[in-house]
């Protein structure tokens, strides 16, 4: 690699859906892309699967060395809708921005985010699907395989339920 080459990142917008698209493209005109990507869960016919995603639908980051590199042609490479910039000039993530997001990849290249549980003990929950349908209860915790224990006011009584995490919604 050149000495003096000094690229630095900045981010492309693309067409829906055309995140991968555009970064083949870009990559074969000589361009590093980082395309950041998750496990998100989703929700369909009553299935939950879980797919890979885009962190940022819609965006790819692009390193460029602007004395070096022709920008200008990121605006018409498939897939790319533009280059976001500030006036005529790209404009540059901050430094540090994608080695962080680098550092919390796992070994397949996934983004790994920290867990934090979507409610507190005490909250008010409804249950949005399954036999307890459209109930609302206390939360009371969570364990570590996605299951949430609730309490559900049933029949005068409160009895304890255990849920798969999904199936729970704020009330």
């Amino acid at each position: 690699m050149n000495p003096t080459y000094s690229p630095r990142w900045y981010v492309a917008q693309t067409h829906p859906h055309a995140e991968a698209k555009a970064g083949l493209h870009l990559a074969r005109q000589g361009f590093e892309i980082y395309l950041p990507r998750y496990l998100k869960k989703r929700r369909h016919a009553r299935r939950v699967d879980t797919v890979e995603a885009p962190l940022y639908p819609g965006y790819v980051f692009v390193a460029i060395d602007c004395e070096v590199q022709r920008w200008r042609s990121i605006h018409s490479t498939i897939g790319v809708s533009r280059l976001v910039c500030h006036g005529d000039e790209p404009a540059a993530v901050p430094d540090g921005i994608v080695e962080e997001l680098k550092l919390r990849q796992d070994e397949n290249g996934l983004i790994v985010f920290q867990r934090r549980p979507r409610f507190n003990p005490g909250d008010t929950v409804r249950v949005v699907e399954g036999a307890f349908s459209d109930c609302l209860g206390l939360y009371e915790g969570i364990n570590d395989r996605e299951r949430a224990a609730i309490l559900l006011d049933l029949l005068g009584r409160k009895v304890r339920v255990v849920l798969p995490s999904d199936s729970l919604d704020a009330a």
